[in-house]
């Protein structure tokens, strides 16, 4: 009898470490498994087999239920793997097209906030406190060559859950041919889905340039340019005067460009929580640029049924 209880226990064992690779080697991103430390929901996935050699289980029953509740977490943890993944993606009516707000009933008073020229050190984290501080997901471009230098730093930004969008390799303002163009966004794409596991669909043109190659070539891909209705001017103005830049232009559907990289950002970090204070106090509330058009998209939904 005690053999063929220990012969039981090893088989358990085995088909619980099984069920816990299979979850890790198969379903789970290959590009988040090869390039990112293990998060909190992959480490208690992990922890499925280790548990489960430590507390011995006393019946079949206590067995089932035991791997049911696992099974059903480790749904949870990669559908939130997945979120984190295709957080970047907007609405297929938009792709291929150039946005600078999304067209929102004015009684829904979303913004968005967008950061531009990271990830860079110091101020990016600090931005990244201060949304998360005030539960804020806000979206992100980026600069590759940045990227490449400050990986951690990126990752930080999609582990938050953040959106994230190219802003090409190099951030310049020449003119290119489709070849370069190509060079430019491609590799940038390349390396936010290597680091991050995340496909992003959006780009923004440095300097919001549409007419020198780099949007054209994004459209044909099937990006999303996305520009901006409201401008900071943080690269260049006073402290005091970011605030007046911001609120002056809010509107909803709105989309509000600041800086987190390419140079000093001190300013915008300092301003950062007060202008989130007064958009509250106006009744904003703050989203993606994606979730901001799956908004303006479920409105037209809603209008078209109802003029139906």
């Amino acid at each position: 009898m005690k053999r063929l209880l220990r012969g039981r226990k090893t088989l358990i064992i085995a088909f619980v470490a099984a069920t816990a690779s299979f979850l890790l080697g198969v379903t789970l991103p290959m590009n988040l498994r090869a390039n990112q430390p293990l998060q909190p929901i992959q480490a208690q996935v992990l922890a499925v087999s280790h548990s489960q050699e430590e507390q011995p289980i006393s019946n079949i029953n206590q067995f089932s239920e035991a791997i049911a509740h696992r099974v059903e977490f480790s749904e949870q943890a990669i559908a939130q793997l997945q979120e984190i993944r295709f957080q970047s993606a907007v609405p297929s009516q938009f792709k291929g097209t150039s946005i600078r707000e999304a067209k929102l009933d004015s009684q829904h008073k979303a913004i968005a906030l967008t950061f531009d020229d990271g990830p860079w050190p110091t101020t990016t984290t600090q931005i990244l406190d201060i949304l998360k501080e005030n539960n804020i997901k806000a979206t992100f471009f980026w600069v590759g060559r940045y990227l490449q230098t400050y990986p951690k730093i990126g990752k930080q930004v999609a582990a938050a859950g953040h959106a994230i969008g190219n802003h090409t390799w190099n951030h310049q303002y020449i003119q290119y041919n489709e070849d370069g163009a190509a060079r430019e966004i491609d590799r940038t794409s390349s390396l936010i889905e290597e680091l991050t596991g995340i496909q992003t669909s959006m780009f923004r043109p440095p300097g919001g340039i549409l007419n020198n190659g780099l949007a054209a070539y994004a459209q044909k891909k099937n990006y999303t340019v996305v520009m901006w209705s409201a401008d900071s001017f943080d690269w260049r103005s006073l402290t005091e005067s970011l605030m007046d830049n911001v609120m002056r232009q809010a509107h909803s559907g709105g989309i509000v460009l600041m800086h987190d990289g390419g140079g000093n950002r001190s300013r915008t970090v300092k301003v950062l929580p007060d202008i989130i204070a007064r958009l509250r106090k106006e009744g904003y509330i703050f989203v993606t640029v994606p979730e901001l058009l799956q908004m303006q998209e479920q409105e037209s939904k809603q209008q078209e049924i109802g003029q139906k």
